[in-house]
């Protein structure tokens, strides 16, 4: 009850004045001394209020007066345990809703997938399998062999960007092994195909193998602008250190501002120290700086980014010429590794980007990204079968453990595996 309330309450029972009379030695304790608590304001007033009522009043007065302090006692009770209940209501939300969001992460953390890479890869796979590997089953399935299904067969390599050499090789190779093993059922041939690309694909399997006694490893990475290239210095470099080696990223790509900057992002990220210069700046300057202080700070292993531009032919191998014999300075043995990366889903155009680099340079590894989401994943066959390079990494996602190093039979498992 608030004091407005209780003088309007005083003076209805006539008591105005009285109030005002009383006296500072007439005060006594409080009968009402639990209830009067709150403030010293409420308390003083009170009791001023009981001392008049005994004084001053009738028995039948004072007991009006009475019921009226027990009606503020009763409101004041009221408001403090109504307070009370508010703040132990907004308590126990307080408490449910912290308990409701450990229990929340809890189960986030206990439902995280965990799925395989083998799983991700068939995954990834799906639509390249719609040609090739799982594919093949319906066309063979329930057939005689004859012409006309090897000419079905070969539509189906074509089409899955496998490349008209190396289907012609493969069609030649089952046409062969099918007669001198006199086979009659198109299922058959399923399991023969399966392993004629099989064995194209193990010639080309050999990870990336860091030597120790290189320090430090200089990695070069080529390949056009768009087909990951930058994006994998980055995973490699995450993936290096998981490993335990030091890493020194070199912005080679100085004529994008934006692979420079991309490249700054993924060395941040990754706490990963990277030398840049300015847009423009010469290539081989930058990628001799970087290997300078990777030699002076004991690092492992140096990623070295170049340009991806194709204007022509002569201007690309002159600035790849130049970065290497700015390398051999320092290191006559450099670059360790020259890796190209492709984009799968370019289909025959990585090829055409694989001759024109392996004419430049000394390509030893192939970096294939983008292979999710694409129809034409049977370039690899064409890859391994032309170029004979070895296959370090295929590239199946975005997350940083989607850059594998690349394994012939998971590939081969993922691609003929058929949903049951």
């Amino acid at each position: 009850m608030t004091a407005k309330k209780k003088r309007g309450l005083l003076s209805w029972l006539g008591f105005a004045e009285e109030e005002n009379k009383a006296s500072s030695d007439q005060n006594i304790e409080s009968q009402q001394d639990e209830t009067l608590k709150q403030t010293d304001e409420q308390a003083d007033e009170q009791s001023v209020v009981e001392q008049s009522v005994v004084d001053q009043t009738s028995e039948q007065d004072e007991e009006m007066v009475e019921q009226g302090l027990q009606a503020l006692q009763s409101d004041t009770e009221t408001e403090a345990e109504t307070t009370q209940q508010s703040d132990e209501a907004q308590d126990d939300s307080l408490v449910v809703q912290q308990a409701e969001v450990l229990e929340s992460d809890r189960i986030q953390e206990q439902v995280k997938p965990t799925e395989s890479f083998f799983a991700r890869l068939k995954r990834s796979l799906q639509r390249t399998k719609q040609n090739i590997g799982a594919g093949f089953f319906g066309l063979f399935k329930g057939k005689k062999i004859d012409d006309e299904l090897f000419e079905e067969l070969e539509e189906q390599l074509l089409i899955a960007d496998v490349g008209m050499n190396t289907t012609v090789k493969i069609i030649d190779n089952l046409t062969e092994k099918a007669s001198r093993q006199d086979l009659k059922d198109g299922e058959a041939l399923y399991g023969l195909l399966k392993q004629e690309m099989a064995d194209i694909l193990a010639d080309v399997e050999q990870p990336l193998e860091i030597d120790t006694s290189k320090k430090p490893y200089v990695i070069l990475m080529v390949g056009v602008n768009g087909v990951g290239k930058t994006t994998t210095i980055g995973k490699l470099a995450k993936q290096f250190q998981s490993q335990g080696k030091s890493v020194i990223l070199a912005a080679g790509d100085t004529f994008r501002a934006a692979a420079v900057e991309q490249l700054q992002v993924w060395g941040q990220r990754n706490d990963v120290p990277v030398i840049a210069q300015h847009t423009g700046a010469d290539s081989a300057s930058v990628i001799y700086d970087a290997i300078e202080a990777a030699k002076a700070r004991g690092v492992d292993v140096v990623i070295a980014d170049t340009a991806g531009r194709l204007q022509n032919k002569s201007n690309l191998m002159e600035e790849l010429r130049k970065i290497v014999r700015v390398m051999k300075k320092i290191d006559d043995s450099a670059p360790h590794e020259i890796m190209l990366t492709l984009d799968a889903a370019t289909g025959q155009n990585a090829i055409s980007q694989a001759k024109l680099f392996s004419d430049v340079a000394p390509v030893t590894g192939i970096n294939l990204t983008k292979l999710d989401g694409t129809a034409k994943g049977g370039v690899i066959f064409a890859l391994a079968d032309q170029f004979k390079i070895p296959i370090r990494y295929i590239g199946v996602g975005e997350g940083i453990d989607d850059l594998r190093p690349f394994q012939a039979q998971d590939f081969i498992e993922a691609l003929f595996s058929r949903e049951e």
